[in-house]
């Protein structure tokens, strides 16, 4: 008889991103998500409780859930969820998020326990294949599923009206004749924007191309110092990134890594692509590690730190409007296939994989 309880899931943050698809968990299957950072404003249909990490660890081992779904967050949340998980008899979910693990001292203490998680969880959900790769380095049962990265579909791929486009291209001062790219990310080293500038003098596009840089940083000073052809837009909202990236003839993210920082995923290629804008990547993208981002099929990539390879991708998109164009109609149809429901499916096969799905028992 199947257990009657619901299922929880802990996490940091219930961020704008993750409340549909959590709540289309939640009808699926009965999962209340424990918050221990910000739990956000009420979403119909899905139970938040705020807590700290320690209160998440005694919600978690109170008896009133069937499975515990954990991310990787939280140095006290996640292995005490795991305990108490293991205490009740309960089916433990790692929510696994990272495809290669800090390399700090501090981060070195992590690697052992993290690895036990790995091993021992009943099912781990991954952000994409990249991360089941490295999952599944350290794990021989199986069941390790991908939930992947998604964003609002309905929002980032609804049409843009002509003069919302032609406005977004007039404040990054591009002509309709000139190729527009565009970076949106945080200013920060980690992001590649470094990278992305030197690129850009590489490239030598200033006569007929436009470098637009939305977002707010410490390196907003050397966007200010770029130069003719790349214009600084400041902190751009979600409300009217759709037409910003409609008006954008491509987006690169040029992420590096670096000994805290490899980025899970990007879930600006996402928001792009339904645009049915191309993304040029490095390899050091999640999203394209993680198979959205495909070379030459849904965009570029390029070796992480490679501005001599980003410039010549860059040149080869300006050359070719028709190739933009076929990448851009493959990346959109890529883009629609990650939807919340995919996310709320792939979550829902972990549970299942474990006898805790809800027309299962637990294990």
């Amino acid at each position: 008889m199947p257990d009657p309880r619901p299922a929880c899931l802990i996490t940091g943050t219930v961020s704008p991103y993750r409340r549909e698809p959590f709540r289309l968990l939640a009808e699926r299957e009965g999962v209340e998500v424990i918050a221990f950072d910000e739990a956000g404003p009420p979403v119909p249909g899905l139970a938040v409780h705020r807590v700290t990490q320690a209160g998440a660890v005694r919600l978690a081992a109170s008896g009133r859930y069937r499975a515990v779904i954990a991310g990787l967050g939280g140095r006290i949340a996640l292995p005490g969820a795991y305990l108490a998980a293991r205490a009740r008899r309960v089916p433990f979910v790692l929510w696994a998020t990272v495809w290669a693990h800090p390399r700090t001292p501090a981060h070195a203490l992590s690697v052992l326990p993290t690895r036990h998680l790995y091993r021992h969880a009943d099912a781990v959900a991954t952000y994409g294949t990249h991360v089941s790769r490295h999952v599944e380095r350290h794990r021989r049962q199986g069941n390790v599923v991908v939930a992947p990265q998604t964003v609002d579909v309905a929002h980032y791929g609804a049409p843009v009206a002509a003069p919302d486009r032609q406005e977004w291209r007039r404040r990054a001062g591009a002509r309709e004749d000139e190729l527009l790219v565009l970076f949106v990310g945080r200013l920060e080293r980690e992001k590649g924007l470094t990278v992305l500038l030197e690129a850009w003098r590489h490239a030598d596009m200033a006569g007929s191309a436009r470098l637009a840089v939305a977002g707010d940083g410490p390196l907003a000073a050397a966007v200010s110092r770029a130069g003719d052809g790349v214009r600084g837009l400041g902190h751009v909202g979600a409300a009217e990134l759709p037409a910003l990236y409609a008006a954008a003839d491509l987006l690169v993210l040029p992420s590096i890594r670096t000994g805290t920082f490899v980025e899970p995923w990007g879930l600006v290629v996402n928001e792009a692509m339904l645009q049915s804008t191309p993304v040029i990547a490095s390899d050091a993208v999640g999203a394209a590690a993680g198979g959205l981002v495909r070379d030459g099929t849904t965009g570029f990539t390029f070796p992480a730190g490679d501005a001599r390879a980003l410039a010549a991708r860059l040149n080869a998109l300006e050359a070719t409007p028709e190739l933009r164009q076929s990448l851009g109609v493959a990346a959109r149809e890529a883009a629609l296939a990650l939807t919340p429901d995919a996310w709320a499916e792939g979550m829902a096969r972990a549970l299942a994989l474990t006898g805790a799905g809800r027309s299962g028992g637990t294990c």
